[in-house]
């Protein structure tokens, strides 16, 4: 037997306790006491102060202590000001006890259709629920507190700063250039304390064709990504060099994985992800091809022993004439 449909007015009825309760439940406040210690106190009151913004009033407050909840496994604060870690709500369907989007009834109990280009279209209840996200200053934090970094840093790129782009030798910059008009791309470098360096520069249209590809707010043309470009921008470029290059600790492994998720399980590190379809596993930057002068230069440096055939069949969109010839090398 189906479950009974739910109206509007029965899921506000059925609405689960507010943040306010959650961070009054003693085995809640235990919980933050466990990960954060005499820290719990002062997050959990920027808890109460992130919830309480208008744009989150609305969200499910189980989604919201659960995204707090994961910021804290990371020990990064939630002040948006800080820009290391945000609790960001999204719209989307409800669902039932076994997972079924919701029909939005009318007053007679039958579903609600709109018209679009000559065709009906069921309509859905909508919920609110809070999203974890990472900011690019809470990822450079992480790198450095895993003890393995010299430096890292990410920056925008002004018309005139990009002296040079070699694919395979890397970028060259003039800092001294006053930053002038729109950045035309966003640059992300890092130096192991094993002397390794990778740095990772995308232009404008890079991170745009990312985001379109990835974020559903970037292609409706609201949220984060309209109100605040170049975080979103210097958070993409610095998340997608260290994903593909740098070594990952267990926390940057989580954060990787929590970014833009609903969090359901705080402690397994799963849920939902609304915005965009971006896993760590398909986490892709624009991979540059090679001519035939630079192919050339990639297997002399091949074959030198400067770097491996995983570098060159990772790093570059070859030809597969240009892939046989990497296998071929010795």
């Amino acid at each position: 037997m189906n479950a009974p449909v739910k109206t509007e007015n029965q899921i506000a009825e059925s609405k689960p306790k507010t943040v306010k309760a959650y961070v009054s439940d003693i085995k809640i406040r235990q919980k933050f006491e466990e990960i954060l210690g005499k820290k719990s106190q002062g997050f959990l009151a920027s808890v109460m102060q992130v919830a309480n913004q208008p744009h989150l009033l609305d969200a499910v407050p189980a989604t919201v202590i659960n995204a707090a909840m994961m910021a804290a496994t990371l020990d990064l604060p939630i002040n948006n000001n800080l820009g290391f870690a945000y609790i960001v709500p999204y719209s989307t369907d409800a669902k039932d006890s076994s997972g079924r989007k919701i029909p939005l009834l009318d007053n007679n109990g039958n579903q609600v259709k709109k018209q679009y280009k000559g065709r009906e279209y069921p309509q859905y209840l909508k919920v609110v629920e809070a999203q974890f996200q990472m900011g690019y200053k809470g990822f450079i934090q992480l790198a450095q507190r895993s003890g393995q970094f010299s430096r890292i840093a990410a920056t925008p790129v002004y018309q005139g700063q990009l002296i040079s782009a070699n694919p395979l030798l890397g970028y060259e910059f003039d800092w001294t250039i006053e930053n002038k008009g729109e950045a035309i791309g966003y640059v992300a470098f890092f130096k192991l304390l094993n002397g390794f360096t990778a740095e990772l520069y995308m232009t404008r249209a890079d991170i745009e064709k990312h985001a379109g590809r990835y974020s559903q707010s970037f292609k409706s043309g609201f949220g984060v990504w309209k109100d605040n470009f170049e975080s979103m921008a210097l958070k993409t470029v610095t998340k997608l060099l260290l994903s593909k290059q740098a070594p990952l600790s267990v926390e940057m492994q989580r954060a990787q994985i929590a970014d833009q998720m609903i969090v359901r399980d705080v402690d397994s590190v799963s849920g939902d992800y609304i915005d965009h379809n971006e896993s760590v596993a398909n986490l892709e930057a624009p991979n540059p091809s090679l001519g035939d002068e630079d192919f050339n230069a990639a297997l002399e440096q091949l074959n030198a022993g400067a770097i491996d055939k995983e570098y060159i069949l990772n790093g570059y969109s070859l030809t597969d004439a240009q892939k046989i010839a990497v296998e071929a090398q010795g």
